[in-house]
This record gives C-alpha cells, sequence and structure tokens, in this order.
C-alpha cells in the first residue's frame, strides 16, 4: 500500500439538474483508495454547508483529512457544468474560493515530505496564496506528479513552465500537450515527437498522454507504451481522466509493468465515462472482466 497526497481543489461540480461534489485532485484521490492505497488530500473548504458536506463525504471514504483547512473568508468551491451531445463538458470556475488560499502549515509540510507520490495540477496555481503553498511543498516532496488541467482563463505560460520542470511525471491530454509544445517553440508534428521534445526540454522522466476514446500513450524510462482506447458509450467524461491518471499511478508505483498499467487505466477511465458522475463504484474486478472481454473480441 502506497502512501500518496494529492494537493488542490475540492468544489460542487453544478450539472442542470444535480450537483455532484469533485474537483481533479480529490476524483483523483477517491479513485487511489478504492484501489488500495493509503491516500491524504491537501484542500481548503469554507466555513459553510457546503464545505461540511464535502468534509463528511471524503472521510466517510477513508481519505485523510487533516490537511483539510477551513477558510473563514471565503466559500466553499463551485463550478458550473454543461455537457455537449458527446457528453464532453464544459466549465465555468468561480473566483474567488476557499481553495485558492490554501496555506503552507507544519502538518503540509510534513505529510508531502513522506509521501511516495505528490499529485497535484495546474489549476489550484491561479491564485498566489495556493500557488506559493505548492511551489514550497514542490521542493520537498520525494516523487511528483503533474496533472495539467488547462481552464482558461486560469493559467499563465509562466506557472505551466515552473510547475513542468518541477515534475517527475506529467499527464497531458492530446489538445494540452500540443499546445504546451508551443510555450517551447516545438517544431515537431508526431505525438512522440513531441512528447521526446517536452521530456527532454523539461527533463520529466515520464509522460503520458490521453487521447478521449482513442486510449493514451505513456512515455516511460525512454520506452513508448499505447492502448488504443475501450468502447463505451459515453454517458460523460467528466473525472475520467481523473481514474485514468489515479490508475495508472497506482499500479506504477506499485511496480506493475508499463503495458498493464496503461490497459487498467485505460479500461478505468472509459469506464467511468460510460457512468453518470466522476466516481462511479468501479473495482479490480470489474476492470479485469471488462478488459477480458474486450481483449477476446
Amino acid at each position: 500500500m502506497k502512501n500518496i497526497v494529492c494537493f488542490g481543489e475540492v468544489l460542487w461540480d453544478v450539472f442542470p439538474n444535480h450537483k455532484k461534489i469533485g474537483g481533479a485532485p480529490l476524483n483523483v484521490a477517491l479513485r487511489l483508495q478504492s484501489l488500495e492505497n493509503n491516500v491524504a488530500i491537501i484542500t481548503k473548504i469554507g466555513d459553510d454547508l457546503l464545505g461540511a458536506q464535502i468534509k463528511d463525504f471524503i472521510e466517510e471514504r477513508g481519505i485523510h483529512i487533516e490537511n483539510v483547512q477551513v477558510d473563514k473568508k471565503h466559500n466553499t468551491g463551485e463550478v458550473a457544468v454543461v455537457l455537449d451531445t458527446n457528453g464532453s463538458a464544459s466549465y465555468t470556475i468561480n473566483f474567488p474560493r476557499a481553495w485558492d488560499y490554501l496555506e503552507l502549515t507544519e502538518s503540509v509540510k510534513e505529510i508531502t515530505k513522506d509521501a511516495d507520490a505528490f499529485i497535484y495540477g495546474s489549476l489550484i496555481a491561479r491564485n498566489e496564496v495556493s500557488r506559493n503553498t505548492l511551489y514550497q511543498l514542490l521542493k520537498i516532496a520525494k516523487y511528483k506528479v503533474f496533472d495539467v488541467n488547462l481552464r482558461a482563463p486560469h493559467y499563465t505560460d509562466d506557472i505551466l513552465k515552473h510547475l513542468m520542470m518541477e515534475a517527475d511525471f506529467i499527464k497531458f491530454n492530446d489538445e494540452e500537450i500540443f499546445e504546451i509544445a508551443k510555450l517551447f517553440y516545438c517544431k515537431a508534428t508526431s505525438l512522440e515527437e513531441t512528447i521526446k521534445f517536452i521530456a527532454a526540454k523539461t527533463n520529466t522522466k515520464s509522460i503520458c498522454v490521453t487521447r478521449g476514446g482513442e486510449g493514451a500513450i505513456l512515455y516511460y524510462e525512454n520506452i513508448f507504451y499505447q492502448n488504443e482506447g475501450f468502447k463505451v458509450d459515453v454517458v460523460d467524461t467528466v473525472g475520467a481522466g481523473d481514474s485514468f491518471l489515479a490508475s495508472l499511478i497506482g499500479k506504477l508505483l506499485k511496480g506493475f509493468q508499463p503495458q498493464k498499467a496503461i490497459d487498467f487505466a485505460c479500461a478505468m477511465g472509459a469506464l467511468v465515462a460510460g457512468s453518470e458522475g466522476a466516481n462511479p463504484v468501479i473495482n479490480q474486478q470489474i476492470i479485469e472482466e471488462f478488459i477480458g472481454l474486450e481483449y477476446k473480441n
């Protein structure tokens, strides 16, 4: 069992007809916990009913809440989510919210230093307070996983570069990697060449790029691994990438062969996309049965 810390925003995803607790770091944490890891989250909620409900939700699922901070001045995060006809989501993210004001405490530093992996995204760096806390923690974390999660206008080129340079592992989607490659004046045209270019430019050992329904590609220890995806009827894509990342990192940390890790992660991502909400109950047995059926056909 690995000790993993997820750092960043928790919030309510507000759909037209309902709302669900989410935020990429929490979605990643929940999936890692379900896959038998010891998981803690560093985040901040408002001193309000929505925040209390999130804290209860996290605790009930076995995630350590000692570093869920409470903000007396700012409200708990909310994000308006709209799905298109393909189930793809677009977001309107309110600012400021409690998670923009994450404080650097001794407890936060201690849990980060002791973790086998520290997972962070780009959205949490939109405000100076949380960004400075993140920058300090990146100096002491042992293994740093950067989940690129571009949400315009909540990022800058300089911040993205800094977060990439600090990472040991970076996860992009296929649109994000080509957008970010422009920051480094990359002239590569293929996805593989672009991945190698960014790995060299940022001194990052491992990079993964998700490709929606076409699976994912993993560059790990100078070798490429691929999965072409699993066919499902998409309900909504909210959280699919988060569950993919959690599954991939969880397996790699436990020493799984990279091809098996990316196959497992792609199956998880597909099953989440075929379900409502970011965190459907999907266990190891369901994944193995799903992969088995797919490989036999």
